[in-house]
């Protein structure tokens, strides 16, 4: 069963195992989460769990988010994600979840939105060779042939300048290194995608150990 937790990335530390390894680990905030609703398969067809994350202002709340919130009473969440293939006989509308879901050994998938990079050329985006830089050459950073002559049009999935970042980014099996119950926090092995401050989400991990 899949188990877990939305979080706050605080940001990177280091940590030192008995034998004297220096580990890299990203710091994790999880305050509990509470359960907002069960769905299952008679009501909704699937089987999920829904848990929010952070307090939201009233100010920028409407009517439907507050009812929904009373039916757990709490108050609105800023953070809302549907887990699915959880136990859901173990929880109830209104429970809190804390990190203690997690022990450390744990492997999970972490998933966050990486940082925006605005528009970007076709060397930065997608790691493309640039041309020679010589005052003859008429081809320095640009992105290259746009295909063969015969299309006369460019195939889709073509490598170009555009929007970098802020796209929903999962990474897989990274090891939870240390569980501190009492602030909440989670010690992650390696990094995670996302800047200071933004929301994850922490789960079990799909592929298992």
């Amino acid at each position: 069963m899949t188990k877990g937790i939305l979080g706050r990335k605080i940001g990177m530390t280091q940590l030192f195992s008995e034998n004297g390894e220096l580990i890299p680990v990203t710091v994790i905030q999880a305050e509990p989460n509470v359960v907002l609703q069960k769905r299952t398969n008679e009501n909704d067809g699937y089987e999920a769990l829904q848990i929010g994350f952070a307090d939201k202002k009233e100010s920028r709340t409407n009517k439907a988010e507050k009812g929904h919130a009373d039916k757990a009473n709490t108050a609105p969440k800023r953070y809302v994600r549907e887990i699915r293939n959880a136990n859901l006989d173990e929880y109830e509308v209104g429970q809190e979840i804390s990190v203690e879901v997690f022990q450390a050994g744990d492997k999970v998938d972490v998933t966050g939105t990486s940082k925006g990079k605005g528009f970007q050329g076709s060397i930065k985006r997608h790691g493309q060779s640039r041309g020679p830089m010589g005052h003859g050459s008429h081809y320095h950073r640009g992105p290259g042939s746009m295909g063969a002559v015969d299309a006369m049009r460019v195939f889709k999935g073509k490598k170009l300048p555009g929007h970098m970042g802020s796209k929903q980014i999962t990474i897989q099996n990274l090891e939870i290194v240390n569980v501190d119950v009492e602030r909440n926090l989670l010690l992650v092995k390696g990094n995670v995608p996302g800047a200071k401050k933004s929301y994850v989400e922490i789960k079990s991990a799909i592929k298992g150990n």
